[in-house]
């Protein structure tokens, strides 16, 4: 963890999503705050550094196993040691730290000779805001509820990867991404956005998650682009914006080829009415 030397506040919490709750802390943080990351290993809504996209301050991470074992006094120790001019803690209601995860923000407001501000729980349209709801809303492809609650699209990025050939020749043409570290959502076909390599904007598309099961039965992560065929050379970044139907397998190419156009249609309808 590196020293931050001028931040007189940080935002102490696993962020995983970086949802609507999060912003909240992050609104609290003024012009000289930094968010600080424990970063626990399971992260998978914005694994890495993903985190970085969606906030302007700046942020280091904790390694959960290497803070894991200190006491309450030694894990605020730590973190005067890393920020000297250190003047507030901003935790949310629900955070813990501390070996066996037995401290809360109460007592970080005993052991902490500054200000400890904490955020009340978050809710929209009267359900609490968690990353284990934006997960399971993912999971069975409530696309919209997850994107809800995130605060903007649930998006997967990857590396260029082959197809499996019969795309472009006999169905449509995608972009085949390798995505690791994300959770992968609920099998099937959605309306997405997808941005190619470094491209600041991010096409209309149609995308696919899950298994090939009409053809190779292969796993794929692949995007069809809706306003013309273009060009990646290495990446690919697909924000998903909702879901059209289940993975299904067809009796024919014929048949797959014909609801994919269905697709199609109903993905072009949707983006135009979003632009609209």
């Amino acid at each position: 963890m590196k020293s931050m030397k001028n931040s007189t506040t940080i935002a102490i919490g696993g962020f995983d999503g970086m949802h609507i709750g999060h912003q909240h802390l992050f609104e609290a943080l003024g012009e000289n705050g930094t968010i600080v990351v424990i970063e626990t290993g399971y992260a998978n809504l914005t694994p890495r550094d993903e985190r970085e996209v969606f906030s302007t301050h700046s942020m280091i991470y904790l390694e959960l196993d290497e803070i894991r074992h200190l006491d309450g006094e030694e894990f605020v120790s730590l973190l005067k040691e890393r920020f000297p001019k250190l003047q507030k803690i901003v935790v949310g209601y629900d955070f813990h730290f501390g070996k066996n995860r037995k401290y809360s923000f109460e007592d970080l407001k005993k052991l902490f000779d500054g200000e400890v501000e904490v955020i009340d729980e978050v809710k929209l349209n009267g359900d609490s805001v968690h990353s284990h709801k934006i997960r399971a809303k993912l999971q069975i492809g409530d696309i919209k509820g997850a994107n809800a609650f995130l605060g903007h699209n649930y998006t997967m990025k990857g590396l260029l990867t082959r197809g499996q050939g019969i795309g472009k020749k006999e169905l449509v043409a995608t972009i085949n991404i390798l995505s690791s570290g994300y959770l992968t959502p609920k099998e099937g076909v959605y309306t997405s956005l997808t941005r190619i390599d470094d491209e600041e904007h991010y096409h209309p598309s149609v995308s696919f998650v899950g298994h090939r099961i009409t053809t190779d039965g292969s796993f794929a992560i692949e995007s069809h682009i809706l306003d013309g065929e273009v060009l990646c050379e290495k990446k690919a970044a697909i924000s998903f914006v909702s879901f059209i139907r289940n993975n299904e397998k067809f009796d024919s190419i014929a048949e797959l080829k014909k609801a994919i156009k269905k697709d199609i249609n109903i993905a072009s309808k949707e983006l135009r009415l979003l632009q609209l």
